[in-house]
């Protein structure tokens, strides 16, 4: 027998940026009502040039957080006015469904 699962709607917020941010977008993040979020590292090649991560003060992160649309514009938002100006840093918003929508 086939269960159907029940799927709800969020956004997922991308945040690549340097390394050296990191615990300060993280701690934004959670203060701006996050729930939680996804760290990694990430390399690539952009309008700046290489970012490879073998370098600790070249290296980037990816930081993912699944939530909803109102806590993704406030931190977009934040961070578009907080870090943009000084830093590497793309963000982006894309629709997702979610299982457990309670968890984000």
């Amino acid at each position: 027998m086939e269960r159907e699962l029940l799927y709800k709607k969020r956004k997922l917020l991308t945040v690549i940026t340097e390394a050296s941010i990191e615990r300060k977008v993280t701690a934004d993040v959670l203060k701006l009502g996050a729930k939680g979020y996804t760290v990694c590292g990430a390399s690539g090649q952009g309008h700046r040039g290489i970012r490879e991560a073998d370098w600790d003060a070249n290296r980037n992160v990816r930081i993912e957080v699944v939530c909803s649309e109102q806590v993704a514009r406030a931190i977009t938002e934040h961070l578009v006015d907080t870090y943009y100006k000084d830093y590497a840093m793309i963000v982006l918003l894309a629709d997702v469904e979610v299982i457990r929508p309670e968890k984000f």
